[in-house]
């Protein structure tokens, strides 16, 4: 993991953020930023609000209140400018299946505006780095879940993106694919800026070098890892206490 310091610049930025539908807020004056090279885990129990926070984050969902950034880039009023730096795997992210995960890629590389000669080293690069070459030509469709956030996560990373935002990537996967994941997501740390959505509290401690955790739509805790622990003296009970269940 890169070393970061507090004079990092910030590659992700949210402002007071908040979502309304009609009384209910999914999310409510959520703010935080993540600095060049850290990896910060986004935690919370379901229904807290956390992909509703990553989809403003991400410029996919307006805000009704506040402001994001990517890269210094306003995502509601410089979403395409943002884009260029921004890496998004959404939760059970879309993907054609019909398509190959070759074909996907280069659809992608394509509606990218990629230079040929450029997609073509790039698709290889993440297709190496994804692991996909066994499953390269099959339908997306055919493959498993695991193989399937690999393709995710390849077309995530095709444009080289400095700002990774990545929601439940080991979501439904078993023991051996979460490992696979996890070990492409160490590869990625050592290069980007990391926000990472999980309910697997390992790999919070094996990976995060801060985290941030919300409930009912709020920021309930920002800190290091350690910090977290001083809460209850374990990361599980830490999340219970914070999160209002019970231990």
């Amino acid at each position: 993991m890169a070393e970061t310091n507090a004079s990092s610049p910030a590659m992700i930025e949210a402002v007071g953020l908040s979502k309304f539908y009609g009384p209910f807020a999914a999310a409510r004056d959520i703010s935080f930023s993540v600095n060049k090279g850290e990896l910060v885990a986004f935690l919370g129990p379901n229904g807290a609000g956390k992909s509703t926070t990553m989809k403003m984050l991400t410029g996919y969902l307006s805000p009704s209140e506040g402001s994001a950034r990517i890269a210094g880039h306003d995502m509601f009023t410089d979403r395409i400018a943002g884009s260029r730096h921004l890496g998004y795997l959404p939760e059970n992210g879309p993907l054609y299946p019909d398509m190959t995960p070759h074909g996907l890629l280069n659809f992608f590389g394509d509606a990218r505006g990629m230079e040929p000669g450029y997609k073509k080293t790039r698709i290889e690069a993440v297709v190496e780095l994804c692991d996909l070459t066994t499953v390269l030509h099959k339908a997306i469709s055919k493959l498993s879940k695991g193989f399937r956030q690999r393709v995710g996560m390849a077309q995530a990373l095709l444009h080289e993106p400095d700002v990774l935002v990545l929601d439940e990537p080991t979501a439904g996967l078993d023991p051996n694919q979460i490992r696979e994941v996890r070990n492409t997501m160490r590869k990625l740390g050592e290069t980007k800026t990391i926000l990472l959505s999980t309910h697997i509290l390992q790999e919070v401690e094996a990976m995060a070098t801060r985290v941030i955790m919300i409930n009912e739509g709020r920021k309930v805790f920002e800190g290091s890892v350690d910090d977290l622990k001083k809460v209850r003296g374990d990361l599980t009970e830490a999340f219970h206490k914070l999160t209002g269940a019970a231990a």
